[in-house]
């Protein structure tokens, strides 16, 4: 898989339903413990609850669990789960907290709330793409530093870091395809003087 959708960041956000209310917390994560410390660690925060549903869906083997944490069975953890599965989100964790208000809403209520609680919380954390990406580097004089920022914004490159001393070496990330069109374009405008360097591939957020 070259692209996938995920979340940029860790978020949440709530709302009333009925005197209920729902959180909603979301977070990028890439193993079974990785979600399982995220669980964990909202069950800890509100451990006073009724409930702390769950869902994540991890990129490798599309491996997905879900729980409802006590409430009628699919009325919880699976529409947390629907939501990113409808939103192609991969490595994200969604952990859905509610506090009865007393009042019950059915099992239709149910559904709609958690659907409604997953979507603000991975809307709170952001859906990105992310791009199997080169990383590289290339060393130039002082001069020449805005021209290649321009270039490297002209594909979409990210700049990871930039260390000034004798020269600027500046490490950049850049989608596999725009990488032999950015060094064509490095060598026709600083003539020949300039190259970039691989150092080897990460995925990274594009768009």
């Amino acid at each position: 898989m070259e692209e996938y959708r995920t979340v940029e960041k860790e978020a949440s956000d709530f709302f009333i339903e009925k005197k209920s209310k729902f959180i909603g917390y979301a977070k990028p994560v890439s193993t079974p413990d990785e979600a399982a410390d995220f669980i964990n660690t909202i069950k800890a925060m509100h451990w006073d609850a009724t409930h702390n549903v769950y869902a994540y869906v991890l990129r490798d083997n599309n491996f997905q669990r879900y729980s409802d944490d006590g409430e009628p069975s699919g009325t919880a953890g699976v529409p947390v789960l629907d939501v990113l599965l409808k939103e192609n989100l991969v490595n994200v964790c969604v952990v859905a907290t509610r506090y009865f208000g007393g009042t019950l809403l059915g099992a239709g209520g149910l559904v709609r709330a958690y659907s409604h609680t997953s979507k603000i919380a991975i809307e709170a954390a952001n859906i990105v793409t992310m791009a199997e990406c080169g990383i590289y580097r290339c060393d130039i004089d002082y001069s020449f530093y805005d021209r290649l920022v321009v270039l490297l914004n002209e594909v979409g490159a990210n700049i990871e870091g930039s260390d000034f001393s004798d020269k600027v070496k500046v490490i950049f990330t850049v989608k596999e395809k725009y990488a032999k069109i950015l060094a064509e374009r490095l060598t026709d405008v600083s003539n020949g003087k300039y190259r970039i360097r691989r150092l080897g591939r990460k995925f990274d957020k594009i768009g």
